[in-house]
């Protein structure tokens, strides 16, 4: 593996923690050379930040991208990965990386392995794996880099990102290709109901899964809440029985967190819901199936009964309070 490019999404004006999680991915490569490619508008505070990650940053900074616009990013990023010959690029698969992926794909006749749980570059294949029929059968996929290159989506939280590698790397700036003109035109973001609690800002959450079962049951998730001080948040199933708002689920297909603690109860612990928990929380799993993938990234696991864990809990902080 000689060259790995990693396109850099951004959410507002910060750096997607993605971004992170996929140069973490990229270094599985010995000896590659690690770009990071981001394109938007007024990218310079962003240089030196990327650099720490990547060996070499690419800016392009231009106004007519200051709206995530896949048509556009391929317009503008094409040329540029042409130039650049990587054996592998890497993209979050986000709502913005679905817009886009595809089509450069198609435009670099690179071979697409979309919507992957994990990535391995460290030999000469690059070897992903991905679900099929829903999620209940999960494919390894090998692409050879030598046939041509390849573009690889990654889901959100599949990879932990790993502690910053202090690279040093080079920053400099890329200009549009000559003829660019978007042929979308923003017209408004529409941001969706936070709610009467905004959990992206709790420093302490509660997350339910599953494994609790019934509406009245949320009682006890709410006292151990109380008790620590934290906001309830959920997975995607209890959304799905309406038993609390889509505003409090933690998900790739609901809300990013970063709490500073994440207790999980009853959570089995899916790619799809620990895509939506960032930065490093400290977590603290409870649920029956001593394997459930939850506990993979646990610091305390408490294989047991949410049932009779959680009042024992509950008791214990409020006995501690006084």
């Amino acid at each position: 593996m000689k060259k790995i490019v990693v396109l850099v999404d951004r959410v507002g004006r910060s750096i997607d923690d993605s971004a992170f999680e996929l140069a973490t991915a990229a270094r599985s490569a010995a000896g590659a050379s690690v770009v990071g490619l981001v394109a938007g508008h007024d990218l310079a505070s962003y240089g030196a930040e990327l650099a720490r990650w990547f060996d070499e940053v690419v800016l392009v900074d231009d106004a007519r991208l200051a709206v995530p616009d896949g048509d556009a990013w391929t317009a503008a990023l094409a040329p540029l990965l042409r130039a650049e010959a990587a054996d592998c690029v890497l993209a979050a698969h986000t709502n913005h990386g679905l817009d886009y992926a595809p089509a450069l794909s198609v435009r670099l006749d690179l071979a697409l392995v979309s919507d992957c749980l994990s990535v391995d570059l460290s030999g000469p294949a690059v070897t992903a794996v991905r679900p099929v029929h829903g999620g209940k059968v999960h494919a390894r996929v090998a692409v050879d880099p030598a046939a041509g290159g390849c573009l690889v989506t990654l889901r959100p939280g599949a990879v932990r990102a790993g502690a910053c590698p202090e690279r040093g790397g080079t920053v400099r700036n890329a200009a549009l290709p000559a003829g660019f003109a978007p042929r979308r035109r923003f017209v408004e973001t529409v941001a969706g109901d936070a709610g009467e609690v905004d959990i992206t800002q709790a420093d302490r959450l509660v997350g339910v899964g599953r494994g609790i079962e019934d509406a009245e049951s949320l009682d006890l998730v709410r006292d151990l809440a109380a008790a620590l001080g934290a906001e309830v948040a959920c997975s995607r199933p209890v959304v799905d029985k309406q038993w609390l708002p889509k505003s409090r689920q933690v998900g790739t297909s609901g809300k990013s967190v970063k709490p500073k603690l994440y207790v999980a109860l009853g959570i089995s612990g899916s790619f799809q819901h620990l895509g939506g928990l960032k930065g490093d929380p400290f977590v603290v799993a409870v649920n029956k199936d001593p394997k459930a993938p939850i506990f993979s990234v646990a610091d305390v696991g408490i294989v047991g009964d949410l049932y009779e864990v959680v009042p024992a809990l509950t008791a214990k902080l409020q006995s501690l309070k006084g």
